[in-house]
């Protein structure tokens, strides 16, 4: 086991991201009282898997003790990634505090940044798994191929099955309960990942409308789908997703707009940039603390 450590630049609180997992319905994440969160998950490299227990110290420090045979450097990048603690944050509450929406819902839910998928990879797999079925009934199938061909890796005492890694995924067959087509998208994926087409540092690399044609050309994967992969899968900190009517909804209702056009919403979300795939999820999580 190695412990690596993060020191976040600019507000962050694991808890709030623990809250938000919760209730992330493709994580399936039921939080343990430790205050540690449990992770397991395919490692960038398409071959081997890992396991974090991470843990926030009371000076701000990110802590998280690392399993299974993934490279440790990569792997501490990647949990980096997923918590968005590969951005710097420090300008966060200066970006929003001109915007006094977005100032409160930074406040509200202070530290709170984007939890994401493990990797593009698992993001793409898991909007092909949930495409025209409803969510609950996917994340009751992703975990179920993460228990029969994912690799199970003791974390904190706790054993989790980690979603399947590329090489694995490339060679099922039949999967119960998911179409041959939706089987075939899904080796489609996994080759896609072995051969470096969903790379999350070169997606975030490219232009934004650029690398939503790059994803949109694997099979099964639509304009609401690449938005989804490169915003929470590769972890972009700066893209307001055009094709997600929820968000749209309960930003016009947080601005009190009437019926308002996608332009309009899009030459708003302008002003939270660099952070505006920040901004968005606290919209999101503000919409379902309202409906709670």
């Amino acid at each position: 086991m190695t412990t690596i450590t993060i020191t976040p630049r600019g507000p962050f609180s694991l808890a709030a991201g623990t809250r938000f997992l919760e209730g992330f319905t493709p994580a399936s994440y039921d939080a343990a009282p430790d205050d540690v969160l449990r992770l397991a998950f395919p490692a960038d490299d398409g071959h081997t898997s890992a396991g974090a227990a991470i843990r926030q110290a009371p000076d701000g420090t990110v802590h998280a003790d690392l399993t299974g045979d993934a490279d440790r450097a990569a792997v501490r990048a990647q949990v980096a990634r997923i918590l968005s603690l590969d951005v710097d944050g420090a300008a966060f509450p200066d970006c929003v505090a001109a915007d006094p929406v977005a100032a409160g819902l930074a406040t509200r839910h202070f530290g709170l940044r984007p939890v994401c998928f493990p990797s593009p990879y698992e993001a793409a797999c898991w909007t092909i798994i949930g495409h025209r079925i409803r969510m609950a009934q996917a994340a009751r199938l992703k975990a179920s191929i993460a228990r029969e061909h994912g690799d199970t890796i003791t974390v904190a005492g706790q054993p989790i099955a980690a979603f399947p890694t590329p090489a694995t995924l490339r060679t099922v067959d039949g999967l119960p309960g998911l179409s041959e087509l939706k089987v075939g998208r899904l080796r489609a994926v996994a080759q896609a990942a072995l051969d470096g087409e969903l790379d999350a540092a070169t997606l975030r690399a490219l232009p934004t409308e650029e690398a939503l044609r790059h994803l949109q050309a694997l099979p099964g994967i639509g304009p609401f789908s690449a938005e989804l992969v490169l915003i929470r899968g590769a972890g972009h900190p700066d893209v307001f997703p055009g094709h997600e009517r929820r968000l749209h909804q309960a930003m016009a209702n947080a601005y009190r707009l009437d019926s308002p056009e996608l332009d309009q919403l899009s030459q708003l979300a302008q002003r939270w940039a660099p952070f505006r795939s920040w901004v968005t999820l606290l919209l999101r999580a503000h919409a379902t603390a309202e409906l709670a």
